[in-house]
């Protein structure tokens, strides 16, 4: 990210280090949060989380309201206060994932009132994400919720209809705003409007192919220099092709599969349903946005907004996956997956080890 957002942070803030003292910041928030949650129980958790899913959904619907709302690129998807920004949507997604747990997890003894009462909050906030419009975050979360009700084992009949909606939605959304068609389009065939509509996929294209096998070299990236829109956030792993090359990029997906490999062993050891439902959520989450944003800075998918985890510039994206990283490890720690050694046992430990001396 330094290296992505450092000749744009020169040029308009008149310090290269701009960005990342920003998103130091950020992570130290959301590393706090991280061992907040690491160290707290799911149970109290749990009974958190509804009550601020509804806070998110309330600062969601805040975004809508013209003056309150801020405006970037046609969608207002942010709250300030001062100079810092949010977004409500980002923060939304970890207590999504554990309301939906416990919701999906207890599906057979809810009563049919309270059944009807969650899918109308879930939809609520998935349309009030939409109407922002941000097309992508809500198909992500809708994935997410879809996929808990799947491993929670919901009948298929209601699994079709729910899938079928969401498609219709998303079509809708589609045939109302005139951009995500374009983004449609142009993705098919970017280099039929270069300068245009395709501007922003071709340059994406350009960086990766130009990192060949080993790549240009950490700081060589040409692309980042006012060529690529958006190189240090949502086509940040475009600039990562071009620097460090096919090599680098299949390094980063073998960590997206391992990754990917130890949520799903998380999830399939934990014994109550609910712990795992949250494992499978999380992980989905994390990759599965991870794996659409490179599908889009590749050409394989159309063009989103959607922010690499854990890379991309962004303190509302960051502090959501620290959080929902750190459920994850929760999970772990209650499902008795992961071993928990202090430092102070460590010290103890290598003490009774050494050997005296004379």
């Amino acid at each position: 990210m330094f290296s992505a957002s450092y000749p744009v942070a020169d040029l308009r803030q008149g310090d290269g280090f701009y960005f990342v003292k920003r998103q130091l910041i950020w992570i130290f928030i959301g590393l706090f949060f991280f061992n907040v949650i690491v160290r707290s129980p799911l149970k109290s958790l749990n009974k958190l989380s509804g009550w601020l899913l509804f806070l998110f959904w309330g600062l969601i619907i805040l975004t809508l309201i013209p003056g309150i709302g801020i405006e970037v690129n046609g969608a207002t998807r942010w709250l300030g206060v001062g100079p810092i920004r949010i977004q409500p949507s980002e923060l939304a997604k970890p207590f999504l994932i554990l309301q939906a747990a416990q919701v999906f997890g207890r599906w057979r003894k809810l009563m049919w009132h309270v059944r009807w009462k969650w899918i109308g909050v879930f939809a609520g906030i998935l349309g009030c994400i939409l109407i922002q419009p941000n097309l992508s975050t809500t198909a992500l979360c809708g994935l997410t919720l879809w996929f808990i009700a799947v491993a929670a084992g919901l009948s298929w009949l209601q699994l079709g209809g729910t899938a079928g909606l969401g498609l219709a939605t998303a079509i809708a959304s589609i045939s109302v705003h005139e951009y995500q068609r374009r983004r449609l389009m142009f993705f098919l065939n970017p280099f039929a409007d270069a300068r245009g509509d395709g501007y922003q996929l071709v340059q994406s294209l350009l960086a990766i192919s130009s990192g060949g096998v080993w790549g240009e070299g950490f700081g060589l990236s040409q692309q980042k220099l006012f060529y690529l829109p958006f190189q240090d956030t949502d086509f940040i792993f475009a600039i990562f092709a071009e620097e460090f090359g096919l090599i680098g990029c299949i390094c980063f997906l073998l960590l997206l599969l391992t990754y990917a490999s130890l949520g799903t062993y998380v999830a399939l050891r934990c014994q109550h349903l609910d712990r795992r439902l949250i494992a499978i959520g999380v992980t989905f989450m994390l990759v599965g946005q991870s794996i659409l944003n490179i599908g889009v800075t590749t050409g394989v998918l159309p063009t989103t907004g959607l922010p690499l985890p854990m890379f991309s510039y962004g303190g509302s994206s960051v502090i959501s996956s620290l959080i929902s990283a750190a459920l994850l490890i929760r999970v772990a720690r209650e499902g008795k997956e992961a071993q928990v050694i202090t430092l102070r046992n460590k010290r103890q430990k290598l003490v009774a080890l050494t050997p005296p001396t004379k």
